[in-house]
Formats: structure tokens, C-alpha cells, sequence
């Protein structure tokens, strides 16, 4: 019973955005007719202000803006107009941590949340010039440090994701790098990424 209430609900829902769609367009076609974006919520606000400082403002600013929840499922809290996806500070975490990804980083950010394998040959860049909270060097799901996961701390960087193994080969793998230069996180997993500091 509760299922089928759900499931109405949810069809009621969607006809009447459906309906609301439509009489928007409807008046927009109207001489002199203009459409108000739809108000951003003060916490909705916040996420934004907080994703943005993940990227350059030129890259920024005209980026798509979405929320992973725990299960990798998106929400898109603003609509952008560029190559770039860009997700706010995850409170959970011990620092900051938004970021902003071009569209094969943002497949490859998907496949590390559900624990899938990344495409092949998908070269990705994402943006972290907030810099990273503290994570393990060698675990991509370690979730606090431990005497073996070599638990860093990062400033602000970039990153490359998805290239081929031979490609990290060039970069120091090693389980405690020097931060201060570019080396390879989570070396020999299926998400290896080059770190390459900016600061």
C-alpha cells in the first residue's frame, strides 16, 4: 500500500511539472514574455558558493553544479553552460574538498563511488584548488588513518584520471610522497591519478 502511494504520488508530481513546463513555454512565447529562473534555496546557495572554489571563476562560474549522495546518485542544484561538473565540500570529511571535473573525470568519479572500474582510455582533469582533505595514499576507500594506509594531506592541485597504466610509470608511486610535487595516488588500483600541486 505505502508502494503504491509513492509511486502516485510521484506520477501526480511529475504531471504536474509537466504542466507547469508547458504553461511556462506557452507564455514565454508571448510577445514580451520573460522567464525568471526558479529561486535557489539558501542552503542550494551555499553548495554553490562552496563548488565554485574548487575551479578557476572563468571555469567556475559557468559550470553545472550537482550533490553526490552516499549511493552515487547526482542532484543538479544549478544548470551551467560548460565542459565542467562541479560538486561542493563533502561536510563529511575531515577538510575541504570540491571539486570540478570535465566529463570523463566525472565518469571516473562515478565508477570510484559505486566501486565500478573506470572506462578504459577515458583521460579525465579535475580541479581542486581548495586542496583535499586528508586521505590514504594507497586505500581509495580507507575512511580514517591507520598505522598501514599512509594517510596525507594535500593543498590545492589538479588531477589526471583514467589515462593508462604506463602513463603513472612516469610519476612517483610512492605509498608516502612528497606532496610539494606531482606523484600518483592510489597507485596499481583501478584509480590511479596523478596529484599535481598548483601552490
Amino acid at each position: 500500500m505505502h508502494k503504491s502511494i509513492v509511486v502516485l504520488c510521484a506520477i501526480a508530481g511529475a504531471s504536474l511539472v509537466s504542466l507547469s513546463l508547458a504553461a511556462a513555454a506557452e507564455n514565454a512565447m508571448m510577445p514580451g514574455a520573460t522567464m525568471k529562473p526558479a529561486p535557489v534555496a539558501a542552503s542550494d546557495r551555499k553548495l554553490i558558493a562552496s563548488a565554485m572554489t574548487a575551479a578557476p571563476r572563468s571555469v567556475a562560474a559557468i559550470a553545472t553544479i550537482v550533490v553526490m549522495s552516499a549511493d552515487g546518485t547526482m542532484r543538479t542544484i544549478r544548470q551551467g553552460t560548460g565542459s565542467f561538473t562541479c560538486m561542493p565540500d563533502n561536510p563529511t570529511t575531515p577538510g575541504p574538498d570540491p571539486m570540478c571535473m570535465d566529463r570523463f573525470a566525472m565518469e571516473w568519479v562515478q565508477a570510484w563511488a559505486t566501486h565500478k572500474m573506470p572506462t578504459p582510455g577515458r583521460v579525465g582533469f579535475i580541479y581542486m584548488l581548495a586542496g583535499g582533505t586528508d586521505a590514504s595514499n594507497t586505500d581509495p576507500y580507507a575512511t580514517a588513518p591507520s598505522a598501514t594506509n599512509h594517510w596525507i594531506k594535500t593543498g590545492s592541485h589538479v588531477m589526471v584520471v583514467g589515462a593508462d597504466a604506463g602513463y603513472y610509470h612516469s610519476y612517483p608511486r610512492s605509498a608516502d610522497p612528497n606532496t610539494a610535487m606531482p606523484y600518483v595516488m592510489w597507485a596499481g588500483t583501478p584509480y590511479q591519478h596523478t596529484m599535481i600541486p598548483v601552490k
